[in-house]
Formats: C-alpha cells, structure tokens, sequence
C-alpha cells in the first residue's frame, strides 16, 4: 500500500461530520479524542480522516498547523494497520482526530499515539478500553 494521504481521504462533507459527531462512537487516548463511525456503505476509500486542533488551545494558527501536519503524518505512515484490519469487513470509517493537549507534542509521541488508536479500532473494543 502506497503511503499516501490524498484528498479523498480527507473527512471535509458538512453532511459526514455532523453525521460523525451526532451518530458516532468516541473514546479518549491522551492527548486525543477520538470519535468515529462504522459504516457499512462504500465510498473511494474505505477510512476518511477528520483532523481538529482547538483555537482556544492554540491561538496561533502555526501552531495549530504544524500540529496537524504532526497528526497528519503520523497516520499516513501507519494508516496500513487500519486498512488491512478493515479489508475483511468491506465496509468504511468515518474518522476524527480532536487533539486536546494545551503543548506542541513530539513526533514520536504522536505517532505511538495514532499506532494505539488504529489498534483500538481495529480490535473493536474502542469503547472498553480506557
């Protein structure tokens, strides 16, 4: 699998996100909040991502950037571990990524981060694990 993140995998249809929000399942792993819903339609890709940095956290649109760019990254090299947990079940993801920390967090520390949560969603026990 190509290690990519093009636009059709990026969560941007008003009608998606609030369907994510109002109808989705959510659960916290520090500094993220992760909320999502399962779906058993079809689009161009089978995982679309949303990512959130908090204007009130960071007033400086920079920061909340290079944030985004952290997160953004760190799931590009690891989506793999998603799409091949999801490959069986046919179905996609809405996904969104809420970074809730008040610091600009290391690389390392976000990648190990996003590798829990896609191992979370993929064992389907997002919700009992704490």
């Amino acid at each position: 699998m190509k290690q990519t993140f093009k636009k059709g995998e990026r969560l941007s249809s008003e009608k998606s996100i609030a369907t994510l929000f109002a109808e989705g399942d959510s659960f916290f792993q520090y500094p993220f909040k992760v909320v999502y819903k399962k779906e058993q339609s079809t689009y161009p890709f089978s995982v679309q991502l949303l990512i959130s940095v908090s204007k009130r956290n960071f007033k400086k649109a920079v920061d909340r950037n290079k944030i985004k760019r952290l997160i953004r990254e760190a799931y590009r090299l690891n989506k793999h571990l998603l799409y091949e947990g999801l490959a069986e079940s046919k179905g996609s993801i809405l996904l969104g990524f809420i970074y809730t920390a008040k610091t600009i967090p290391e690389f390392k520390e976000v990648e190990r981060k996003i590798i829990l949560i896609l191992q979370r969603l993929i064992k389907g026990d997002a919700k009992t694990a704490g």
